[in-house]
């Protein structure tokens, strides 16, 4: 069983050396990766993966620019395996990823996907462990062993406060597929959104507890630079809205409660509004108390 490995990207060229170099070094041979260049202006990073001469690794060139949400769907598009990874060009794995992949996927086979604990590295490539993710490791479940979750129980821990890491992530094509892959309204929630119609569909996650993939966590990624100035949680505050409704529809009112409180989701705008403030955003400064203080959805 090969797991595919699809990297969108449009970043920095020496994370990308760094990313595609550890999925060369794994144990388990079982892979092929793609890299899809999202109209990257400099060439030279598409030159390098070409010149690799691995027939695992392809390389395409997408001929326009489709941004985050298109290009993770053209992705979905060109997967050939059963299951894939929808890795991030800036992150790595550990060597035996693919090795521990395989093995669970043998281990519980239909499940929908499958969450690895995750280190969290810097743009320098050293541990850390900033508040967002001190955050993540204590809402995850603590399981010392292999398990897999379910259910309204499920949908309510990710709705209190999302703990996956989405490009860490080993999904099962035809879960993600008969889901509909990814909602083109969303940019910043799009994973928190394809979990959610998976577990109300009846799919599972099986949780693994040893860590075998490296999460970069950038000072000023697309989501913190977005949240900064408050776009983030508008889209945030409508996508609660919406699944809260739709969670009411199917009886699932823990769920639901859960949803329309967005506890985690509201601690972190305000953490944000200390530098919005000092920067003198008011736009952002709106943004951010609306969220932490109101339900209403953003339109």
């Amino acid at each position: 069983m090969t797991i595919d490995i699809m990297m969108p990207f449009y970043g920095d060229p020496d994370q990308l050396r760094a990313a595609v170099t550890s999925v060369l070094a794994q144990t388990d041979p079982d892979w092929r990766l793609v890299v899809i260049d999202d109209q990257y202006p400099d060439r030279t990073p598409g030159e390098w993966v070409q010149s690799i001469g691995d027939p695992r690794v392809q390389y395409l060139l997408n001929e326009t620019n489709l941004g985050v949400s298109g290009n993770f769907s053209r992705s979905l598009q060109l997967v050939e395996s059963e299951h894939f990874v929808l890795m991030g060009c800036d992150d790595e794995l550990e060597p035996g990823y693919i090795a521990q992949m395989r093995s669970a996927v043998a281990r519980f086979p239909g499940t929908s996907y499958f969450q690895p604990q995750v280190s969290v590295i810097s743009d320098r490539g050293r541990a850390v462990l900033p508040l967002a993710d001190r955050v993540k490791r204590w809402s995850r479940p603590s399981k010392s062993h292999p398990v897999i979750l379910q259910g309204e129980r499920l949908a309510v821990s990710l709705l209190r406060g999302n703990w996956t890491y989405f490009p860490s992530i080993c999904w099962r094509t035809e879960a993600v597929r008969a889901a509909n892959g990814f909602d083109p309204e969303y940019e910043i929630v799009l994973d928190l959104a394809l979990q959610l119609t998976i577990i109300t569909r009846g799919g599972t996650m099986a949780l693994l507890p040893e860590p075998t993939f490296r999460y970069r966590r950038h000072e000023a990624s697309v989501s913190s630079s977005t949240a900064r100035y408050g776009g983030r949680f508008d889209e945030e505050r409508r996508f609660f809205h919406d699944v809260a409704a739709h969670l009411d529809a199917m009886g699932w009112r823990r769920a639901a409660r859960a949803a329309r409180r967005h506890v985690t989701s509201r601690l972190n705008a305000a953490t944000k509004l200390p530098g919005a403030i000092r920067v003198g955003d008011r736009d952002g400064r709106s943004s951010l108390l609306r969220h932490v203080f109101t339900n209403r959805a953003a339109r």
